[in-house]
């Protein structure tokens, strides 16, 4: 049996959110005040959209957009944590479920060759259309009322389990690693044997920590913060076996 990893993307694997890093590819480095004023909450898919077309009426291509995007930073000790599962996959099984989208990720992971680390992206799709528009799609559609309409990480997670389940592949735990809100969900699908590792200082640790003090809620996981990739790297080495 394999243990699990499951990473978010945007400030966990990547030091920035790269949804707005690609803004660096515009001349002024910047929106108009007009267009950063239409994201309405829970629907920043669709406020990407209508960046991207921002971005395409000004004439940039996929070749500037992707060089741009392969200049994300990654967070501290985070290649060494994709090569470190990349030599266990005997193991290690990672998946990265994102509300960033296919082909950011894909440049960035590519670009520092840690692709081979992961098994599987859940994110949402991109693509450039027939004019040379970078376009993106929400990833599906579901009924949970805390997540944003796109993407129920929760949902992704238990049915990602469940295929593996039908193929024969069970996993002993999960490591669920995230910083953001949108990564509270899927811990409480996670069990006592699993682990949920928050950002230290970002929201997922806040709200966890918060959830702890009113002791309102139950969180079956094991809670460990992390600063850095070394962090988990650590864990993984001296408590899965």
């Amino acid at each position: 049996m394999k243990t699990l990893v499951v990473l978010d993307f945007d400030h966990t694997v990547i030091d920035d959110n790269s949804d707005t890093w690609v803004i660096k590819c515009t001349p002024e480095q910047a929106l108009p005040y007009g267009l950063q004023n239409t994201y309405e909450k829970g629907k920043w898919t669709e406020y990407m959209g209508r960046i991207f077309s921002y971005i395409g009426d000004l004439g940039i291509k996929e070749g500037a957009i992707r060089s741009v995007m392969e200049t994300v930073p990654y967070t501290d000790g985070m290649i060494e944590l994709l090569r470190f599962i990349s030599e266990n996959k005997e193991t290690l099984d990672c998946i990265i479920i994102s509300d960033a989208n296919t082909l950011f990720i894909e440049w960035i992971l590519h670009a520092a060759d840690m692709h081979c680390a992961i098994d599987k992206i859940f994110t949402n799709p991109a693509y450039f259309d027939d004019r040379g528009y970078l376009t993106v799609r929400c990833f599906h559609s579901h009924t949970c009322t805390q997540c944003p309409v796109n993407l129920c990480k929760r949902k992704v997670l238990q049915s990602f389990i469940e295929r593996q389940l039908t193929d024969g592949v069970k996993y002993q735990r999960v490591i669920y690693v995230g910083d953001g809100r949108n990564d509270f969900c899927p811990t409480n699908c996670l069990k006592q044997c699993d682990v949920v590792m928050p950002r230290k200082g970002f929201a997922l640790d806040k709200i966890i920590s918060e959830v702890n003090f009113k002791k309102c809620e139950h969180l079956n996981p094991r809670v460990v913060p992390w600063t850095s990739g070394a962090d988990i790297i650590h864990y993984i080495q001296f408590n899965i076996k």
